[in-house]
């Protein structure tokens, strides 16, 4: 993941503009310009880390909008600590040393984050965790805040997950509605085997029995089994491995921590989860700030 990306430095500028950070009312009118402080990041709850570079990061885009803000912060890190990393109620995940105005400034950017994006890296290892040692991988979609993708998405390899399709030119998933659409999986199969730029994978969703027959005679390279449930992934999945041993299978829609092991002992490759970013409960991480 490139922090420093122009996309990256655009996005952190949006947000603190947005927050009007340099404007900061109650900051401005209480604390001296010349005061020092020390900010202490803290996990309140077992975790998962996703996000720490994002936090010098801040503090750099921070002074770029605001000249007067005159110096980089200190930012120590434990060793110990990198995104990925399962954190302990009570972890210490950083200090940083800077204008005590600063720091109460972007205090707010820097949590938002952190706890969004650790977050996802959180729920996601626990779906991981779940399907231990069944071979399957679990996903994420494209269910993600606007603007927030790269960022979501990177969270969850943080929690031991895998990258979908990062947007719509990143390979060729036939959904339902461009089957319905299109007038069936064949004529869907044809348009895509006839207009498909290079080498993009296709893959195909399907909703039963019938539409999977026809995604593998018309020329799927991978299906997607779509809300179906455990004992119906399973014939599913039995009947394609008859036919194409080597085709891969994902399943998708549905599927909750509770069940997800149900699925991956099913036989397929890959689960994909929305919830992993659309539904992720932000954790509890706190930003002790003192004066230095």
């Amino acid at each position: 993941m490139n922090f420093n990306s122009r996309r990256m430095t655009a996005f952190l500028s949006e947000a603190l503009l947005e927050d009007q950070a340099t404007r900061d009312a109650t900051t401005l009118a209480t604390i001296d310009p010349g005061q020092k402080a020390v900010a202490t990041i803290l996990a309140k709850q077992d975790c998962v880390l996703s996000g720490i570079a994002l936090v010098r990061r801040i503090f750099e885009v921070y002074a770029e909008l605001d000249p007067t803000a005159q110096s980089y912060p200190e930012v120590s890190i434990p060793q110990e600590i990198f995104d990925g990393v399962p954190l302990h109620k009570g972890a210490k995940v950083a200090s940083i040393r800077h204008s005590a105005r600063v720091l109460l400034s972007c205090e707010r950017l820097i949590l938002n984050l952190l706890q969004h994006l650790s977050g996802i890296a959180t729920a996601t290892r626990g779906y991981v965790d779940a399907i231990s040692g069944t071979g399957a991988v679990i996903l994420d979609t494209r269910k993600t805040v606007p603007g927030l993708r790269r960022l979501e998405k990177y969270a969850v390899r943080c929690g031991g997950g895998q990258n979908h399709r990062l947007d719509l030119s990143d390979g060729i998933l036939v959904k339902n509605n461009h089957i319905d659409l299109a007038g069936g999986v064949r004529v869907a199969l044809e348009r895509v085997l006839a207009n498909r730029r290079g080498e993009q994978p296709i893959e195909v969703e399907v909703r039963n029995m019938k539409e999977l027959e026809a995604a593998l005679k018309y020329g799927a390279e991978s299906i997607l089994l779509d809300n179906m449930t455990p004992s119906q992934t399973r014939e599913a999945v039995s009947f394609i491995r008859r036919g194409s041993p080597l085709m891969k299978i994902e399943s998708s829609g549905g599927i909750t921590i509770e069940n997800v092991r149900q699925y991956a002992e099913a036989g397929v490759n890959y689960i994909s989860v929305g919830a992993l970013t659309h539904s992720a409960r932000a954790v509890d991480l706190s930003m002790r700030i003192e004066a230095a």
